[in-house]
């Protein structure tokens, strides 16, 4: 399908169904009640888990799969050989729009806002694999879109689900450790490679995968191997690092716990890489292989809060509450609250919550439970979903929510492109000593509310991303 008639219809779909629901417009529908007809976008890998929890509700109707790598969708194919497929997800637009109720998205970051847009503008319901977005400006638009179009939206980091989150918060609202002013997060991302150069030659494309459909928003550029499966997540153009992939999961706890918003400042500090003997290299096309990010909130409950980020086998301070022999998190990260009475600590995926020193926690009356749970284990963040398109419930982390939290993940991502940026000085070449200037290596203030870097105009355009001709954001 041509771009423009895509756009076209687009336009005129979210007006066809500003007033009549999709699922009374689907004469092969169900009550809603009873089933919900969803389309799938990215099914292997990571969608293949979402697909499972989905499908183990036993009340979804899987109407399309749409995947641009037949190798990675191999699998799914095989479990469900009788949903349709495709590459292209303007033909599943095109076809099945009056199909379905509701769409999964788990494909690389950097298609996530162009697939999801024209459906939830058409009032589908949507779930989105996190980071929600690739861009601040695509979160912020997600979340507006979302919420004029009234859909139930779930962003998939499954933590925020969790009991743990919960009873994270009833502690810290009862008043266990005090007012918090600082929480350190950290994860052992990135497991793939960063740091690393822009690769370099054409390989074969492989039988099943539609190179041109992958790349997508992203300019053309040759195929190489060194992007996939998984390790496009370590370039900026594709994907948003060690930060973007596990920055969802682990800051919601504070995120949901604090009432965070949009931040006022962010800073970073990132590993420099040498390619000889004094020769620094110039890798900033790629996600850097260890970051250190400080964010600043100011909260109405709390008042100001840092927020510090360590990624790539850098850790926070261990405290000084922590007995020898004990460790913080687990070995895939987690966070510390301090507080003016305390401190608490959670694995990744908010689990785990506990005080330190370890001696206190014989002695807590913990407070009684308030906040809902949700039932079930992994799947539960996905039945959450479509119960909530189904029966109206809740979301755990709806768009509202998971937005400014996206938002926060990547104006972290912003500070450590700043850090890395770097242009030569005056009469200095690649190769020479000390060749460079880093203008952004500073403190960057940010207004939420306009959504604009107020000190250094160069990181706007980090802002809103840029879109390959014939592909921008509609």
């Amino acid at each position: 399908m041509q771009r423009r008639k895509f756009i076209k219809n687009t336009v005129a779909a979210s007006t066809a169904f500003s007033i009549v629901p999709s699922f009374v417009m689907g004469k092969t529908h169900v009550p809603p009640s009873d089933t919900l007809y969803l389309g799938a976008f990215g099914v292997g890998g990571r969608g293949a888990g979402v697909i499972q929890g989905l499908n183990e509700t036993q009340k979804v109707k899987f109407v399309s799969f749409c995947d641009v790598d037949d190798r990675r969708a191999a699998e799914t194919y095989a479990n469900f050989p009788d949903v349709k497929r495709y590459k292209d997800f303007r033909t599943v637009y095109d076809k099945h729009l009056n199909d379905m109720d509701a769409i999964m998205v788990a494909t690389p970051d950097h298609m996530h806002a162009s697939i999801a847009l024209p459906f939830m503008r058409a009032k589908k319901h949507a779930y989105v694999e996190k980071p929600l977005t690739h861009n601040i400006n695509e979160a912020r638009l997600m979340t507006q879109v979302a919420k004029e179009n009234g859909i139930v939206t779930q962003m998939g980091n499954q933590g925020a689900s969790s009991d743990g989150s919960r009873e994270a918060k009833e502690w810290i609202d009862s008043g266990i450790i005090g007012k918090v002013y600082k929480v350190d997060c950290w994860t052992n991302r990135p497991v793939w490679p960063q740091g690393v150069p822009v690769p370099q030659g054409k390989d074969r494309i492989p039988k099943g995968l539609d190179w041109d459909l992958w790349l997508g928003t992203a300019e053309m550029r040759d195929y190489n191997d060194a992007y996939l499966p998984f390790k496009w997540r370590g370039f900026w153009d594709f994907g948003t690092g060690a930060l973007g992939d596990m920055g969802c999961h682990i800051m919601e706890t504070p995120f949901s716990v604090l009432g965070l918003g949009y931040p006022t400042e962010a800073e970073a500090s990132c590993t420099t890489n040498w390619v000889g003997d004094f020769v620094e290299a110039d890798y900033s096309e790629s996600c850097p292989a260890s970051s250190i990010v400080r964010l600043k909130f100011n909260t109405p409950e709390h008042g100001d809060i840092a927020l510090n980020w360590y990624d790539g086998g850098l850790l926070p301070d261990l405290p000084d509450e922590l007995k020898d022999g004990e460790t913080i998190g687990d070995n895939g990260g987690g966070s510390i609250f301090y507080g003016t009475r305390g401190i608490l600590v959670c694995d990744t995926y908010s689990r785990n919550a506990r005080l330190l020193p370890s001696t206190t926690m014989e002695l807590l009356t913990p407070p009684k439970p308030y906040l809902k749970r949700i039932p079930g284990d992994t799947g539960g963040h996905q039945r959450n979903f479509v119960e909530g398109c189904l029966e109206g419930v809740e979301t755990s982390s709806d768009f509202e929510r998971s937005g400014p939290l996206t938002e926060a993940v990547l104006m972290g991502n912003l500070a450590i492109k700043a850090f890395q940026y770097k242009k030569l000085k005056e009469g200095k070449k690649l190769g020479d000593w000390d060749p460079f200037e880093y203008p952004g290596r500073r403190k960057i203030l940010w207004d939420g509310d306009n959504m604009r870097v107020t000190n250094w105009e160069k990181a706007n355009e980090w802002v809103k991303g840029s879109y390959r001709k014939g592909w921008e954001l509609s």
